[in-house]
């Protein structure tokens, strides 16, 4: 029963999600927002324990001084300081709303974009080793970016000043957006449509069961 009662209500809300999107009428329309309801409960009692396991793993990464400590130092104070100031409330403080607001934008969003930045130089990296021309393949995603990226300055415009409106280099670039790589980007989708259909498919029928654990 561990395991069966987990797969029957899987199944059970799956197929009225599916159902529901056909059939928008009593009784799915109504299931939908009842299990839509459970979802929002589950997920707020999931961020709890997520928030405890986090506590729990840096405290015991602190008490046995495993490698890398000291950022679990930094990361329960972070967490207790955000959580104190995220129930105090309050406001006008500095103009910028609650002490939470002040610290998300004055702390977190700087933290993000470095983060982004530094993410920057790996996609550097990797598109280095991307775009080497080995095959025909790689020639043309070569050629492809080299003249997206000449597009996208104005020196682009500046080399090509002398062809007639709508053939220069920036032009190309938004051909290439707006054509090609659309057509590559809908390909994608498609495929990555397919295989959720398929993933939700063997979820809701019981035949993927990795979600249980042990299997």
């Amino acid at each position: 029963m561990r395991r069966e009662v987990p797969l029957l209500i899987t199944g059970i809300v799956g197929i009225v999600f599916v159902v529901s999107y056909f059939i928008p009428h009593y009784p799915f329309s109504e299931m939908e927002h009842w299990f839509s309801d459970w979802f929002a409960i589950v997920a707020a009692c999931a961020i709890v324990l997520g928030a405890l396991n986090l506590m729990v793993v840096s405290g015991q990464k602190i008490a046995r001084r495993k490698e890398g400590w000291g950022y679990a130092i930094v990361i329960i104070a972070t967490f207790l300081l955000m959580t104190i100031f995220g129930l105090a409330g309050g406001t006008g403080f500095r103009e910028t709303g609650t002490g939470f607001d002040w610290l998300y934008k004055y702390t977190f969003i700087p933290l993000s974009a470095t983060m982004y930045a530094i993410l920057a130089f790996f996609v550097a990296s990797a598109s280095y080793r991307a775009f080497r021309a080995r095959n025909a393949e790689a020639t043309l995603l070569l050629a492809a970016a080299f003249l997206m990226m000449l597009g996208r300055v104005p020196v682009g415009d500046v080399i090509t000043c002398f062809m007639p409106e709508g053939a220069r280099m920036s032009d190309l670039a938004i051909w290439i957006m707006n054509f090609p790589q659309t057509a590559g980007q809908r390909a994608i989708m498609i495929g990555i449509a397919l295989g959720l259909v398929s993933t939700s498919l063997r979820i809701i029928l019981g035949v993927e069961r990795s979600y249980l654990g042990g299997e």
